[in-house]
């Protein structure tokens, strides 16, 4: 799956570099886990959807990095994707996509799944859930 513009690889250049710090190669964007990539193509898309510029991206992102150095966590790059979470979440609360309850709804759906689902299955969610 492509995450970036394929069609413009000088914009993709200059998003990576807007953005501080990611954990990357020479090839782009690394990622430990699938959610993050996941939360990574989130922002992406939501962002070439128009629903907020790579700018105001970067810039949250960036607010949130430093809230996080205030707080004294450590700048080592391993919870580098949770801040993007926390701006991703801050984010479309702000645009008023979701609220913080429907998030929290929709994670304890995804843990719930996740904790009745057997091994080496896919996790899906019941009927119903939010």
């Amino acid at each position: 799956m492509t995450i970036l513009n394929t069609l413009d690889p000088d914009l993709n250049t200059e998003r990576l570099k807007a953005l501080p710090r990611i954990p990357h190669d020479e090839e782009g964007p690394v990622f430990a886990e699938p959610w993050q990539a996941q939360a990574f193509a989130m922002a992406v898309r939501l962002s070439e959807q128009g629903h907020f510029t790579w700018k105001e991206w970067a810039a949250a992102l960036a607010a949130e990095l430093k809230a996080a150095e205030d707080r004294g966590e450590p700048d080592d790059g391993t919870h580098y994707y949770e801040h993007w979470l926390a701006t991703l979440e801050r984010l479309v609360t702000a645009k008023a996509f979701s609220n913080p309850n429907e998030m929290l709804a929709r994670k304890e759906a995804w843990a719930e799944a996740y904790r009745r689902t057997p091994h080496g299955k896919p996790v899906a969610l019941a009927k119903g859930s939010s």
